[in-house]
């Protein structure tokens, strides 16, 4: 009876085997389980980036008769054959990668791609690890929908490092910068009119180059952006002039494998200090006095041996202070801080601890960066945790309970379909519907309904997997691409946008780590103001929204690191909204600030007289109606100042002291 079985099945071989022997005989595959022979036909000559080529390969052929979404699978039930898995494109003799899987679920393997109609894909699975026969599947899911598209233009200025896209000038227009080597960076300064002018610029020698990660933000503010390069030997800041003409640099001592860059004001002192992940050892963090960036180390992710790989800041408790999530990738494996990611929570003191157990976020898959967002626009920002390699789990989507805790939501958010993997995840709404999207593994955008289900793009784009900053780069309201030499200009659509651009006064002048929200037809949606998502790349600091075919913005409201809470009402779609701290107060957030003087007469028809306490000494006064306006602005002289142009009404005085603190009460005109 064996031998009889066994000969069915060498017959079952030859039978199937002779057709399926090279590309040219690839055996025509329909959805539905399909059983294959040893593995003996012609080796492919590219695994896709899985390593080393087996030495035999076994040919099969899907065409297309619809835009599908495709998944082939040896994942079944009993059967553990290791088997490794490519899918190509293109005609024989001339095939380009499609998506290729080694143990996606113990040794078996399983892709999923985007198919379109009339074009065959060539599914091959090589002889790697095994020749042995085994079953597979494939399986087609609803129709992918072409959401965006891209037309790529060439960048004249080119560098080594090309990782960053943020405004360098002050004027909020996005810029490119371009790092040619340890002196010379070039800029691309963004036109009004369009198009790009670029500035090069020789700088002392930074010694350390951004191999790992750049971050902008404006240490010192005077209104151009500073730069941190991340290295595998520490960091070096990079800092713009006075005028923003030239840039000095700073090399720290401090020799360590950089990971991840930041700029956040870690003590809300109003001057960004930088976070460094370090891949070795505690994280580094350089704090702002003014003057110096100071060298600190631990008390922000203490595993001894490191594996920190993508930090991000995002208020995931909605109190106002920053916090700080660590995508980890190695540093003592599966054991307590090895691989396990880290959420550390804002004290509001300048401590932070580490509630990543409590959270539900202690996961410990392979992950180098984390997209972060209201993908439900509830309020609260949820994550998706993307990975860099299958040894431990598929990307995760993380719900945000709003009581400090996360509920596992991939399944069926499409994620627990997707093996492909990428350094870079990132959340943005590139096709301005309302609803954040994931640019993350597969050289495709995931694109989200609101409800936390993700489907990829119909046609994949030409994307390095991870030099891809993100910025505006025509000033159209759409978010476009920087990879390498070339911009992935956003073809668009007619969904309508908002664009909300920051300057501090008592906060940082970028506003990194302000909350902006929005209102409307949609409800809210909210964003952080952030320096350094993904792994290593800079993307725009301004806050960018899609509202869909929503014609009217109720209201939008700023809350600044300092606290001070900014409010514009109706604002008009399709347009930038520039706000300046404390320019558009919140009336209410202003009644319950401290109080710390007295004003007499109090109603007054023109001189205020300031009795200050407990040593406040104003040096400027603000007056705002009770819209939130403001009316009136003028320096302190000898503790009075007129209101003698106001018409008659209520407003709230602001004072500020000469170290920008504010304190104010409400008072009246006759």
């Amino acid at each position: 009876m064996r031998k009889n079985l066994s000969f069915l099945v060498v017959l079952f071989n030859i039978t199937w085997g002779i057709a399926q022997l090279t590309c040219a005989s690839a055996v025509d595959l329909t959805a539905g389980t399909h059983t294959a022979p040893a593995v003996t036909g012609t080796a492919v000559t590219s695994v896709c980036g899985l390593g080393s080529l087996g030495t035999a390969g076994l040919w099969y052929k899907y065409t297309a008769t619809q835009d599908k979404s495709v998944t082939v699978s040896t994942v079944i039930a009993g059967q553990n054959i290791d088997t490794r898995l490519i899918v190509y494109k293109g005609t024989c003799g001339a095939l380009a990668c499609v998506a290729a899987n080694d143990d996606f679920s113990g040794n078996s393997s399983q892709v999923t791609f985007s198919a379109i109609a009339g074009n065959s894909y060539y599914i091959v699975f090589d002889n790697k690890w095994s020749s042995l026969g085994f079953n597979f599947t494939l399986t087609e899911a609803t129709p992918i929908i072409n959401r965006l598209s891209f037309t790529p233009q060439p960048v004249s200025a080119a560098g080594n490092f090309n990782h960053c896209v943020v405004d360098m000038n002050g004027d909020y227009l996005d810029d490119i910068v371009s790092v040619v080597n340890n002196t010379q960076m070039v800029i691309s300064y963004q036109q009004s009119g369009g198009g790009f002018n670029n500035v090069t610029y020789t700088i002392p020698n930074t010694i350390v180059l951004p191999t790992w990660s750049i971050a902008a933000g404006d240490y010192d503010n005077n209104g151009f952006n500073d730069l941190i390069y991340g290295s595998g030997s520490g960091v070096t800041f990079v800092k713009a002039n006075a005028d923003g003409t030239g840039y000095t640099s700073d090399r720290k001592p401090q020799s360590f494998l950089t990971q991840r860059t930041n700029f956040i004001d870690i003590n809300k002192d109003g001057k960004l200090d930088a976070f460094v992940c370090d891949d070795n050892a505690p994280n580094r963090f350089y704090l702002n006095d003014g003057t110096n960036m100071n060298h600190n180390q631990g008390g922000l992710g203490n595993f001894p041996s490191g594996g920190n790989y993508g930090s991000i800041w995002i208020d995931y408790d909605n109190d106002g202070d920053m916090d700080m999530y660590i995508a980890k990738c190695s540093g003592g494996g599966s054991g307590p801080g090895g691989n396990i990611d880290e959420l550390h929570r804002n004290n509001g003191d300048g401590t932070f601890t580490n509630v990543a157990v409590a959270a539900n976020m202690a996961n410990p898959t392979q992950t180098w960066s984390s997209a972060w967002g209201d993908f439900n626009n509830d309020g609260w920002m949820d994550a998706v945790i993307g990975i860099n390699s299958t040894a431990n789990g598929l990307s995760k989507v993380m719900k945000n309970n709003g009581d400090g805790t996360f509920t596992d939501v991939s399944a069926g958010s499409g994620y627990e379909m997707i093996n492909n993997l990428s350094r870079e995840y990132v959340a943005y709404d590139f096709d301005n519907d309302g609803f954040l999207d994931v640019l993350g593994a597969g050289n495709t955008i995931m694109f989200g309904d609101g409800n936390f289900k993700f489907s990829p793009n119909l046609n994949p784009y030409t994307l390095d997997h991870d030099n891809r900053p993100i910025g505006d780069l025509n000033n159209d309201g759409f978010l476009d691409i920087q990879n390498g030499n070339t911009i992935m200009l956003n073809d668009g659509n007619t969904n309508k946008w908002l664009k909300v651009t920051l300057q501090g006064t008592q906060s940082n002048r970028n506003g990194i780590g302000a909350r902006v929200e929005i209102y409307g037809a949609w409800g809210k949606q909210i964003r952080d103001v952030q320096s350094g998502v993904g792994f290593q790349n800079m993307n725009t600091l301004n806050a960018h929204f899609g509202i869909g075919q929503a014609t009217a913005i109720t209201k939008v409201v700023i809350k600044w690191p300092s606290g001070v809470v900014d409010v514009i009402l109706n604002v008009t779609p399709n347009t930038t909204l520039h706000v300046v701290e404390g320019t558009h107060l919140d009336v209410k957030e202003v009644q319950n600030s401290q109080v710390l003087f007295t004003v007499y007469p109090n109603p007054s028809d023109d001189i205020l007289n300031i009795k200050a306490a407990n040593n406040f000494v104003p040096a400027e006064a603000k007056l705002y109606d009770l819209n939130g306006r403001t009316v009136l602005q003028k320096k302190v002289e000898g503790n009075s100042i007129s209101i003698k142009e106001l018409t008659s009404g209520v407003y709230i005085l602001v004072l500020a002291d000469k170290n920008g603190k504010t304190y104010s009460q409400k008072v009246t005109k006759k």
